[in-house]
């Protein structure tokens, strides 16, 4: 007997597969919600610490004095975690759908984008692959930059504005460009500053 369930591409579904099928469209829809009253509800709050109650409470894992600015983004934020005394500029986009790990003393800069999941082109059905991103400890992330998945930037490194980076920053180099490329180097051997930036109104 066929089963009366199909994919979008016309696959017939187990009856298995339906149900899966179906709990990640319920998974999703709260993740829109969720997202959607982060992003419009919580995001424009000029009040931090009110933003950070409510992005602890939906699984933002955030270190001790860490600051988050107006108008920042979460897809699915439980799978991000941000370290000790970083700041996440204004309108930057932090995607938690595979694992996003942000070090500690890491300073990331407005309309940054740091994306881990994106459609694959390779496949039939453009479905989605993910891959986790980590910032290690002191990295500086310019205004516009995009991260994309799967991609480690080690300690110290520097993303200029408008980078790309499609794969691993080696620790204290600088990378630029589209797609970013190794344009230098930091000079100081030693890293040990504080970044936080907290204040009652931002």
């Amino acid at each position: 007997m066929s089963s009366p369930f199909h994919d979008r591409m016309g696959r017939e579904l187990s009856w298995i597969e339906a149900l899966n099928k179906i709990l990640f469209r319920v998974q999703s829809y709260w993740l829109e919600l969720v997202t959607g009253f982060l992003w419009y509800g919580v995001g424009v709050v000029p009040l931090h610490w009110v933003r950070r109650f409510f992005y602890r409470l939906f699984g933002v894992t955030i270190g001790k004095g860490s600051t988050i600015y107006m108008f920042a983004k979460f897809y699915n934020p439980s799978g991000v975690t941000i370290g000790n005394d970083t700041a996440i500029g204004d309108q930057v986009i932090l995607d938690g759908r595979a694992p996003l790990i942000i070090g500690n003393h890491v300073d990331i800069a407005s309309k940054v984008m740091i994306y881990n999941a994106e459609h694959n082109i390779h496949a039939e059905d453009f479905g989605f692959s993910s891959a986790q991103v980590k910032i290690e400890d002191y990295v500086f992330i310019g205004p516009n930059a995009i991260i994309l998945p799967g991609v480690t930037i080690g300690k110290g490194a520097v993303v200029g504005a408008g980078a790309v980076v499609t794969k691993d920053v080696p620790s204290m180099t600088v990378v630029g460009g589209v797609p970013a490329k190794q344009i230098g180097e930091r000079k100081v051997k030693t890293l040990n500053y504080r970044v936080g930036r907290a204040r009652l109104f931002m």
